[in-house]
């Protein structure tokens, strides 16, 4: 988040203070605020040349010219959501207000998509036929089902891209030329996308082994029907500090039996737990593996994570588990895409 200061003038201010904040600030917008600090319009360069080329006066007032359906966020936005507003309503700065709407920053395209760059790919498993989803996937793979009015594959590749990463491989299966012509080479989303395309299904890790080259550092793999906000960026850190040869995002799962459960011994009854919760820590469909695991991975044959992880458990490595405490949905079934569209 850039430092937004030099960009704020006073709503009483003039179009000259606007072209100044302009200038000084180098963010291409500038925001107006009342005594408060709240933000009650904005201003890019470009509505300070249809002011002036409309007749106003550079002294004259700016209030007039301000754009007041302006698009913000609050600070506890991630890196991710904010780059897929900025995407889907081609914006290139997004303020940051409080709960009072103070401005407190100002978020820049070319900031979100150019920080902490890293040397990771990242490998999205998007080939499945979605069959628990029909009739919605009969003509649209199952990773481009829309949640939010936006792809749910889309979403996953700009979050891979908030995170640093810039070379993303999507393996294809199921109606793949939908996606492909969606990605294209992955330009317009701050990306290299290349196409891993199985022959025949290939299971949740036997596309790793059609990469064109080996993997120089740890790969991150994720089912492409999540939405999530998993801090991928701080995973790989965590992978690489401890010197796991595979981790796993773990999410929190909660179920509540709806029935009283009997405890007895033997033929005597001891307790009845009403509707008991049972609480467990499921795989989140993320992972990130050293490419020593990537190379033993054999070639077009059909392969599932949970046996790179059982084959790495039986050769002594260490598996770590990193826990998923944000946003996480995984969308396979009817129920839990209708969740995710209604926000639950």
């Amino acid at each position: 988040m850039t430092s937004f200061a030099a960009a704020v003038v006073p709503m009483s201010g003039c179009l000259r203070d606007a072209m100044l904040a302009i200038d000084r600030s180098r963010t291409g917008m500038a925001l107006a605020v009342d005594e408060r600090h709240r933000l009650l319009g904005v201003l890019t360069d470009g509505d300070v040349r249809r002011a002036l080329l409309s007749g106003a006066s550079l002294d004259g007032p700016l209030e007039p010219h301000l754009v007041g359906s302006f698009v913000a966020v609050d600070a506890g936005a991630s890196r991710g959501e904010v780059l897929e507003l900025m995407q889907a309503r081609r914006i290139a700065q997004v303020p940051v207000l409080d709960p009072d709407g103070a401005v407190v920053g100002l978020h820049l395209l070319h900031e979100m998509v150019g920080v902490d760059r890293r040397p990771n790919w990242a490998v999205v498993m998007a080939g499945g036929e979605g069959r628990r989803l029909r009739p919605l996937t009969e003509s649209v793979p199952k990773p481009m089902l829309r949640v939010a009015g936006r792809p749910i594959l889309e979403r996953i590749v700009f979050h891979l891209v908030s995170h640093g990463i810039e070379r993303v491989f999507l393996a294809l299966g199921y109606r793949g030329e939908v996606i492909e012509a969606h990605f294209g080479d992955g330009t317009r989303f701050g990306c290299r996308v290349e196409y891993l395309r199985e022959r025949e299904p290939l299971g949740t890790a036997g596309a790793l082994s059609l990469l064109p080259e080996p993997p120089s550092q740890p790969v991150v793999v994720m089912n492409g029907d999540l939405v999530t906000q998993a801090d991928v960026g701080a995973m790989l850190d965590r992978h690489d500090q401890r010197g796991d040869t595979v981790t796993i995002a773990v999410a929190p799962y909660v179920h509540t039996v709806p029935y009283g459960c009997v405890r007895r011994s033997g033929d005597l009854v001891t307790a009845i737990d009403e509707k008991p919760t049972i609480e467990r820590e499921i795989n989140a469909g993320i992972y990130v593996l050293d490419p020593s695991v990537v190379a033993r991975i054999p070639r077009d044959r059909p392969v599932s994570m949970p046996d790179v992880v059982a084959d790495a458990l039986e050769r002594g490595e260490r598996v770590g588990a990193f826990a998923v405490d944000d946003e996480w949905i995984d969308v396979g079934r009817r129920d839990e895409l209708d969740g995710a569209r209604q926000g639950r």
